[in-house]
């Protein structure tokens, strides 16, 4: 088991005994820290969250979301997204801060708790110092049933950030869609297999093959972009290459 505590966030593998793994009590203690910290910055208190694919990310993201509501946060919940589209939600919602669930490319058995200001960037060092510290205290009051947090569904904001990815001005949708790109994606079983091909099309890319689609968690092979982890994306895009050419 491991539990790896630093200024960006709280990762760890699921399970074992508290303070060795991310635990339920672990999510809990790390959250409210969080929490603790948003309030001092003021009386903003919405909070974005958003998940990747992986098997404990539901129980994750309900751990999560129930803390900040019994800490008085309101919570717009993306459900399966991005750290990108979560990062655009905070500003796009002008949120106290968020909180991505993904381990990103670390294997299965690992989630993470990665905090955003409300610049939807990460946590300085003085803010991870603050969380920590905190967390470490047990000094968490949690609101009375007057004061609960709502949830609100967020899913739509993945549309907007693609919307807003298309008006940025270096980007030439036209000019995409001339090169008649021919592409294989493979999101090795998370998000990645909602978000790719849904910005691909909205650019112009019409061909477009998708392995290990299917959001499970349960990865095809390690998420790290090793050559050992790239070999079944690197055999579909070389038999493709020799008929249709295309590129990964």
């Amino acid at each position: 088991m491991a539990l790896i505590k630093s200024i960006s966030g709280i990762r760890g593998t699921i399970g074992g005994k508290p303070g060795t793994g991310l635990t339920p009590i672990d999510i809990v203690k790390f959250t409210s820290a969080y929490g603790a910290w948003v309030k001092k910055q003021g009386d903003n208190n919405k909070i974005i969250i958003g998940r990747d694919g992986r098997i404990s990310g539901e129980m994750v993201r309900n751990i999560v979301v129930a803390t900040l509501q019994s800490c008085g946060f309101d919570i717009i919940d993306l459900g399966l997204s991005t750290t990108p589209t979560v990062e655009m939600a905070v500003k796009f919602e002008k949120a106290a801060g968020g909180i991505i669930l993904t381990a990103s490319h670390n294997p299965k058995e690992w989630n993470a708790l990665k905090l955003l200001d409300s610049n939807g960037e990460f946590l300085d060092a003085e803010a991870g110092k603050y969380i920590l510290e905190y967390a470490e205290k047990n000094e968490t009051i949690f609101a009375d049933i007057h004061k609960f947090g709502k949830v609100t569904n967020g899913d739509a904001f993945l549309h907007s950030h693609i919307e807003a990815i298309l008006a940025h001005s270096l980007v030439d949708v036209k000019a995409i869609k001339k090169k008649n790109f021919k592409i294989v994606v493979d999101p090795v079983n998370s998000t990645g297999a909602i978000a790719v091909p849904a910005l691909l099309k909205a650019l112009g890319v019409a061909d477009i093959i998708v392995i290990n689609e299917e959001v499970t968690g349960n990865f095809a092979h390690n998420p790290e972009p090793l050559p050992e982890n790239l070999r079944e994306l690197c055999t579909v895009v070389e038999k493709k290459k020799r008929t249709s050419g295309y590129c990964s």
